[in-house]
């Protein structure tokens, strides 16, 4: 058997111990979670789900698939965790997780990893007070200089249903910044670097060998000529010129509002919006739950979920593990289309 994707399990206080047990107990999985080994067990009993925890080492053998059982490397909690309640001694637990699954992926132990949702505030509040999420972490974790994140529905990943919205990839020029902050935060030389990194990225990751990449302006209808902003005419219509010019396939900067339709999407890889709130929206309204998180620019493959740690339904066993799904699913074809690049 090839090498295990990683799965760290998130919060330990939210829902993301429960999705993963509820996946074990439907499937035959080939996996392995990253969590603390009494929280799993709690939290099986808890949701009423009957899961057979095989504690392991990175780079032991996987045992056989088998619905029910779910290979487990241990991290130990600092606390013992009641679910929905957030604890700060346990910020550096989760910080271990994703630091191992880093590990195991760049020693050759893991083919990718895939992350259930953490809570920013509580890592924050432990006095980690640069966290500002998964992303930024995974870069600084791996050592590179810059990261893309990028969402995609489900579609987008396993080809268009009938009947079905557009499919949806979104990438962002910058992540989690105050809306003040993201004017200034936009550079030619930031911009030049994520648009390199996507296009480069649909191919590596998703087979797709000329990428067509929408790119929205920063301001309402794309800064109108001038009259409503200047940064369209500054810093974003020189960048797509200078790398149309090297042969990549850039549509834009295009008004954000009308972007999201039909008309623009149909032949579209890959849409780039400017911030967070410009373009997630609209990804969320068309997959949510379906769609998984996705982290270019790295030296391994980290997918995630769409959502968050959902606090109010941890322990109940009703959070839906569709959006974990999903991201192990993509997760899987990524490092296939590498290995199919490499041949």
């Amino acid at each position: 058997m090839g090498m295990p994707l990683v799965i760290t399990c998130g919060e330990p206080a939210g829902i993301g111990p429960e999705l993963v047990l509820m996946l074990a107990a439907r499937q035959a999985i080939s996996w392995v979670a990253i969590a603390d080994s009494q929280l799993m067990h709690e939290r099986a009993r808890a949701i009423g789900v009957d899961v057979d925890i095989v504690a392991l080492a990175p780079g032991d053998p996987i045992p056989e698939p088998r619905v029910g059982r779910l290979p487990l490397w241990p991290v130990a909690l600092r606390r013992p965790c009641c679910p929905g309640v957030l604890d700060a001694a346990n910020a550096a637990y989760v910080l271990e997780t994703l630091d191992l699954a880093v590990k195991a992926c760049l020693d050759g132990h893991a083919a990718a990893m895939v992350t259930a949702p953490l809570h920013k505030g509580v890592i924050r509040d432990a006095g980690f007070a640069d966290f500002t999420g998964h992303t930024e972490y995974l870069r600084d974790a791996c050592g590179v200089d810059d990261v893309v994140m990028m969402l995609a529905t489900d579609n987008a990943l396993h080809g268009r249903l009938a009947g079905q919205p557009l499919p949806l990839r979104v990438a962002l020029a910058t992540t989690h910044l105050p809306l003040s902050d993201v004017a200034a935060a936009l550079t030619q030389e930031s911009l030049e670097r994520v648009l390199r990194i996507l296009a480069a990225d649909l191919t590596r990751w998703f087979g797709i060998r000329s990428p067509r990449i929408a790119v929205c302006g920063l301001n309402p209808h794309a800064g109108e000529g001038g009259h409503l902003g200047r940064e369209e005419i500054e810093v974003i219509s020189p960048v797509l010129e200078r790398l149309r010019g090297e042969g990549l396939m850039l549509d834009g900067p295009l008004p954000a509002d009308t972007l999201f339709t039909p008309r623009h999407l149909d032949d579209v890889d890959a849409v780039l919006a400017m911030y967070h709130d410009q373009g997630l929206p609209v990804l969320k309204y068309s997959g949510f739950g379906s769609a998984a998180n996705i982290t270019l620019g790295l030296p391994l493959v980290r997918t995630s979920v769409d959502h968050g740690t959902a606090l109010d339904l941890a322990g109940r066993g009703v959070a839906d593990p569709g959006s974990l799904a999903v991201a192990i699913a993509v997760a899987a074809d990524m490092v296939v289309h590498q290995a199919a690049g490499r041949a």
